[in-house]
This record gives C-alpha cells, structure tokens and sequence, in this order.
C-alpha cells in the first residue's frame, strides 16, 4: 500500500463526509417525503465507502505488470478510447427499448471487460450495480427510469 493511496483515500472520506454533513443540514420540502438533503447525503457516503475502500486497499487484488517498452499494445487495445462514446451511444439509442436495467447491466459488463476484469467479477457488477443504482434512483429519489421490455419487479 503506498501512501499516495491513503492519502487521496482520506481525502475522498474528508469530501464525502463534509458532503453528507452539509446535505444533513439542508431544510426539507413540506409535502415531500425525500427533500433536498437526500442527494448529498446519498454521494457523500459513497464517497466515504470509496474513499476507505482506497485507504484500506481494499480491491487491490493484484500489482500492476512493469512496463518494459512503453505501454501495452495490443491489437485493439487503441480502439478502447472509442469505448466511453460508444457505450453512451448506446444507452441513449438501448435504454427506451430494453429499459434501465439490461442497459445498464450491458455497460458494465462492456466496461469491465475491457479494463481486464474476469467474469466471477462481472457478473455480480453487472447484476447488483444497476439493481443499486435503480434502488437509489428510482425508489429513493424517484427519478423516472425506462423500463422497456423488463420492468423493475418491485
């Protein structure tokens, strides 16, 4: 663990939790059950269980390889540049027809696949990620989601 990580990791829980504190303290909205305060609260204890995640190493699984003659070339390896527009792309032309979900399940997978992740570690991405995501949006602050040809079961 070097240092650098658990300081950028201290400061990530330092932002995080001034960001709850400050959204704990906005004045709610009568005749709203989720007021304004929620939204901080919510990206500020994310940040806080990221920024641990960090500190603690938490999720390093492996040392990154040494370079030895530059970066790594592969032969599509400067096609994954092309791959955050493509999978915007994607959820803009996917997610009114298939729905939030399957979308979203999609673009995780995609993203993980090709930053090297295995599959016993993108599948549960691809599942609980945009189940969460769909809990936080969709229930708690009730932000529409589409819900295409799956709708949420709750």
């Amino acid at each position: 663990m070097r240092l650098s990580d658990r300081v950028s990791g201290g400061l990530l829980v330092a932002l995080g939790a001034a960001a709850a504190v400050a959204g704990s303290r906005l004045p709610g909205v009568p005749g709203q059950d989720v007021g304004p305060a929620v939204f901080p609260m919510v990206v500020g204890g994310g940040l806080v269980l990221c920024g641990a995640m960090i500190a603690f190493g938490i999720g390093h699984a492996f040392e990154a390889p040494e370079e030895e003659d530059g970066p790594p070339r592969g032969r599509w390896f400067g096609l994954r540049a092309l791959l955050p527009p493509a999978l915007l792309l994607f959820y803009v032309l996917a997610a009114d027809g298939l729905g939030f979900l399957p979308t979203a399940a999609a673009i995780i997978a995609a993203s993980a696949v090709a930053l090297g992740a295995g599959w016993r570690l993108v599948l549960p991405l691809a599942v609980i990620g945009p189940l969460a995501v769909h809990a936080v949006f969709a229930k708690l602050l009730r932000v529409p989601l589409p819900d295409g040809l799956l709708a949420a079961p709750w």
